[in-house]
């Protein structure tokens, strides 16, 4: 039974995490034309595109993949409630658990992300790789604003380190 519930649970946080990078990547403009972003974009369409018929965009907004990723956080959560032999009694319980659930699997969106990018930028600084200016896009507007308060010492950058540094802090409060 363990490995069904592990099985059920990583499908269903593989497909949340695509709505998430999905949602992300609208968020911060990246570019779709990268293969990792195309991937994510052909993974969550057979939810987005019968959503945006009923749903149009609010502002920047895009309603429709707002609204995908609540539905597949809650099923998410409603899978490990039933898998876990508990019933959703309390929707309070259910509701906070699905959104910390989310607002977790963001921030480690982030942290891995930055990881990456520090690590990329090390490796091979200026190069092309399928992924590597989509990770800058998504990086680069949360370490921007660090980066006017703590500027460079020298070649080095800590901005990433404190970025990091505040995630890990915001998941121990999650938690």
């Amino acid at each position: 039974m363990e490995a069904i519930k592990y099985i059920v649970d990583m499908l269903l946080l593989l497909l949340t995490l695509a709505f998430v990078l999905r949602l992300l990547f609208q968020w911060v403009r990246a570019d779709f034309r990268d293969p990792v972003a195309d991937a994510i974009v052909r993974a969550t369409n057979w939810l987005i595109m019968p959503l945006r018929r009923v749903l149009p965009p609010i502002g920047k907004i895009d309603t429709a993949t707002v609204v995908a990723l609540i539905a597949v956080a809650s099923v998410r959560t409603l899978a490990d409630f039933v898998l876990a032999g508990a019933g959703i009694g309390d929707i309070s319980l259910f509701l906070r658990v699905t959104i910390v659930n989310l607002a977790d699997l963001v921030l480690y969106v982030y942290l891995f992300a930055l990881f990456l990018y520090a690590l990329t930028s090390f490796v091979s600084p200026g190069g092309y790789a399928p992924g590597v200016r989509l990770l800058s896009q998504l990086c680069e507007p949360i370490l921007k604003p660090v980066r006017r308060v703590i500027p460079p010492i020298g070649q080095i950058d800590f901005s990433v380190l404190w970025v990091s540094i505040v995630i890990g802090a915001l998941l121990v409060l999650l938690r």
